[in-house]
């Protein structure tokens, strides 16, 4: 018994706090986004939240030996999904859903997972020597460039950016060498008229009405110029829950998904949003402190991936609803609707919760159980 109650302490509970508090507040927004009934997104997004904590338990059965073994096969799965979705996918405008019957899969959602998983195996193989050869990081590049390209040409270019940056944070993160940031940059820099040749018509439109909404407020411009209403009219303390006049009369689009985080605004002010920020934060914080707690590579880079990756979520999404960046469909992770994405997120989190539990392995450890 005290053994399982010490166990029990290990896990980062803050986190796990936060989570479920998020979770409590996705379904109270969409049950106001479906202006007082439960139906059809908060009594969902209840059922998938159960959902992900029986997922997230689950994951702390596994041992970490098998996680640390099965890195490159979930990788690879991904892959086949992602190669899948040209043949059997569907989506309005892009090719992004897969049809497994009540429920509609995005592989782009567990990719961005699978990638930290393949680059934390990648990483955690790899000698001091090694890491200051540049010859080490190609495998690496590999490993962001596929689903990164797989998922472009879909098209979905929030998602691919997302997966592209998130895999440079856990390769920055495992110690890669300033001079190899330097010409990563150059690079980058480089290829943006190449990207911007290739992208579609509407990218290229969502990122023009960013410079200047005001053009068309009536098509292009009326998703971010309605977001801007709504958050402004929230003023410090909002006009209360189940008051807001721009979501309430559906001015306000995709507020169930994309929008979520503008239609808290409206209805509770400020003082709303930054609560949620708060919360956020907290979840940050404990999954970054814990980083420093676990002794492998491994789960260090899983917890800095995992950390990287819901804040990628947030940034993007409350960059994107108050016209810091342009319109991209990205969710406000475990509160906006949405099945796929909030169970990732919930695996990611069992995932570090299963570095919290394995905290003392050594590398060394990890490598022989895998034999």
């Amino acid at each position: 018994m005290r053994y399982l109650l010490s166990r029990i302490m290990q896990l980062p509970w803050l986190t796990i706090s936060c989570v479920l508090l998020l979770s409590l507040v996705g379904a109270l927004a969409l049950y106001s986004a479906s202006q007082g009934s439960w139906s059809p997104w908060a009594e969902r997004h209840i059922v998938r939240a159960g959902l992900g904590v029986v997922m997230m338990v689950g994951i702390l059965i596994v041992p970490i030996r098998y996680i640390y073994h099965s890195s490159y096969l979930i990788f690879i799965g991904a892959l086949i999904l992602l190669i899948a979705l040209q043949a059997i996918g569907f989506g309005q405008g892009a090719t992004r859903w897969i049809s497994l019957g009540p429920f509609n899969f995005q592989p782009s959602e567990p990719a961005k997972l699978a990638v930290v998983l393949a680059l934390a195996r990648y990483f955690s193989d790899r000698t001091p020597e090694q890491m200051s050869s540049f010859l080490t990081y190609i495998p690496a590049f590999v490993i962001v460039g596929l689903p990164f390209s797989l998922v472009l040409i879909q098209p979905d270019l929030g998602t691919s950016l997302m997966i592209l940056i998130g895999g440079l944070i856990v390769i920055f993160s495992a110690g890669i060498p300033f001079r190899y940031i330097g010409l990563l940059f150059i690079a980058a820099m480089a290829s943006l008229p190449v990207l911007w040749a290739n992208l579609y018509d509407y990218q290229k439109q969502r990122i023009l009405t960013f410079f200047n909404p005001e053009d068309d407020l009536l098509g292009a411009g009326f998703q971010i110029t309605q977001s801007k209403i709504a958050l402004g009219s929230g003023g410090i303390f909002g006009k209360g829950f189940l008051m807001g006049s721009q979501s309430q009369l559906n001015y306000l689009p995709e507020k169930q998904t994309d929008f979520v985080f503008t239609m808290i605004g409206e209805e509770f002010g400020l003082v709303g949003n930054l609560a949620i920020l708060f919360i956020y934060f907290l979840i940050f914080y404990s999954i970054l402190r814990l980083s420093w707690r676990v002794q492998h590579r491994f789960g260090r880079l899983i917890c800095t991936g995992v950390s990287g990756m819901l804040f990628l979520y947030v940034f993007v999404n409350i960059a994107m609803v108050t016209g810091l960046i342009p319109v991209v469909g990205v969710p406000l992770p475990l509160i906006s609707y949405g099945g796929t994405a909030m169970l990732t997120v919930f695996i990611a989190l069992g995932l570090v919760n299963a570095m919290a539990l394995n905290s003392d392995y050594e590398d060394e450890d990890l490598r022989l159980s895998s034999r």
